[in-house]
């Protein structure tokens, strides 16, 4: 599928949750003297939910991919943040919400790796090359593979005639 606009991307919906939860997370008395620790750990939830954008809107995949880089990098710093409030004592009403951030942040890190993967493995440059000539290529290839395809499935479906006996 091609995503048109940031705002339809699975991966910066589930940044977004989990930039919401980490701020209902830290709107609780454990945080309330923790100001440092506080906004840290808001900073790099928010981080990953703006970098996907930023990067989307840029038009290019090689600008795409490093800031997907940096939205990675900001997940891990979440859950990194998360195992740090694992073992402070003043934090262990938060277990739950804590556990499930990690979960939310390392699933993100996965999305993240996946479609950066799958980047470097196309031949695309970006939405800022995309020109009427290769719109136009493109949809002759894709034009091919369908017909390619309904080909293999006549060929499929075709069985040769019974021999006479």
């Amino acid at each position: 599928m091609r995503y048109e606009r940031f705002e339809q991307l699975p991966v910066w919906k589930a940044s977004i949750d989990l930039a919401v939860q980490t701020y209902v997370t830290t709107s609780k008395p454990p945080f309330r003297r923790q100001h440092s620790l506080r906004e840290q750990i808001e900073r790099a939830a928010v981080s990953i939910s703006n970098n996907i954008p930023e990067g989307f809107e840029r038009g290019t995949n090689r600008e795409l991919l490093a800031f997907l880089y940096i939205a990675r990098g900001s997940a891990g710093e979440v859950r990194s943040m998360l195992c740090l409030l694992e073992r402070l004592p003043g934090f262990r009403d938060l277990e739950s919400d804590i556990l499930n951030s990690k979960s939310q942040a390392e699933s993100i890190s996965k999305q993240l790796g996946a479609w950066i993967r799958s980047l470097q493995d196309s031949g695309l440059k970006g939405q800022r090359y995309v020109t009427g000539r290769t719109k136009k290529a493109d949809q002759a290839r894709h034009e091919r593979e369908e017909f390619l395809k309904k080909l293999e499935e006549i060929r499929k479906g075709a069985s040769p005639a019974p021999e006479k006996p």
